[in-house]
């Protein structure tokens, strides 16, 4: 079936081709007897405009790119990027914006993400699970493409927001629930707290450790090396950890794992070894995911809004696209009381 042109709906508006481009493009100058007429000829001849043309005349394409730094496994198999990707959606839902995905977990991935964004193919970027070694916010700035980061990366932790001058961020108060978890822990009387840390190159995984090693100053207690090993996030490298961890640590009694997935991993290994979870170990968690309720026994853990990340991150790119300052946020972090502590 043939598309009606803009000449047709111009002809059966009785305007200019122009007019209807006006009122297409949204622009102002355009009379409010004109406008309703193109919009009734759009309505009865089922016209759809040509994204690639308006593009030409706009320079923007009504399109945002999520570029998630993980394999398709992680994006697609864990809890946290589903979360940010359905708030991310929902708030563009009532938009006109529509979001494409990418995964730029290799070389060659981000060669060609690196190359999309550089053609002018979206009007603006949100970035996820940046280690310290990704190119892209610094060639987004250097492009003025506007880009909002979910998460600090470990620089921006330690520097502050000056090295991404003019992007915005997303983050949860990672460090503040870090350190409630583990006081949690020592107020039920542990004395050996351990912890399963995420990948330092990365703000979150810096900023949870920075949260566990606040809580045992505040305690008095002393930080020891020996009481922590790392993970990627995944479940079975929170197994791996803790494995390691009781290896080193045969008394510990009690483990903050910086994500639920890790700590699900970690109440598996303490299992496998014979050991109870909360009576020889408790176990504290990070995101209350869907995985903290399923866990035996259910996880306590800290909360964070996922979704609710995806949705100002999508809010504070709008915001920019249109026009507007940098600005950047912190979500608040609680913790949530189940049985494993």
């Amino acid at each position: 079936m043939r598309r009606p042109t803009l000449d047709e709906v111009a002809a059966l508006a009785g305007v200019g081709r122009g007019t209807v481009s006006r009122v297409i493009n949204g622009s102002p100058q355009v009379s409010p007897e004109a406008r309703k007429a193109v919009e009734k000829a759009i309505d009865e001849l089922g016209y759809v405009p040509n994204r690639a043309a308006r593009a030409l005349v706009t320079r923007r394409t009504d399109s945002v790119a999520l570029v998630v730094s993980e394999s398709e496994e992680r994006v697609f198999g864990e809890p946290f990027f589903a979360g940010i990707i359905r708030g991310v959606s929902s708030h563009l839902a009532d938009t006109e914006m529509q979001l494409w995905l990418a995964m730029a977990q290799s070389s060659a991935e981000r060669s060609l993400v690196e190359r999309h964004l550089s053609d002018q193919h979206v009007d603006g970027v949100l970035l996820l699970s940046l280690h310290d070694d990704d190119p892209l916010p610094d060639l987004l700035v250097r492009r003025g493409l506007p880009t909002v980061l979910g998460g600090r990366t470990a620089r921006m932790l330690e520097s502050g927001p000056s090295g991404h001058a003019g992007i915005s961020f997303v983050d949860n108060d990672n460090e503040g629930g870090a350190c409630t978890a583990v006081q949690h822990l020592l107020d039920l009387g542990r004395r050996c707290v351990a912890a399963i840390a995420g990948p330092q190159d990365m703000g979150v995984g810096k900023a949870r450790l920075r949260g566990y090693r606040e809580a045992l100053r505040l305690a008095s207690q002393p930080y020891d090396d020996r009481l922590v090993a790392y993970g990627d996030f995944s479940e079975a490298s929170g197994a791996n950890a803790m494995h390691r961890l009781l290896h080193l640590n045969p008394g510990l009694d009690a483990v903050f794992a910086a994500s639920d997935l890790m700590a699900a991993g970690a109440i598996r290994a303490l299992r496998e070894l014979g050991k109870r979870v909360p009576g020889d170990v408790a176990v504290v968690g990070f995101e209350d995911s869907a995985v903290a309720r399923q866990t035996q026994p259910p996880l306590t853990t800290v909360h964070q809004s996922v979704e609710g990340m995806g949705r100002e991150m999508a809010r504070l790119l709008l915001a920019r696209i249109a026009g507007g300052p940098a600005h950047s946020t912190v979500l608040d972090t609680h913790l949530v009381v189940r049985e494993s502590a």
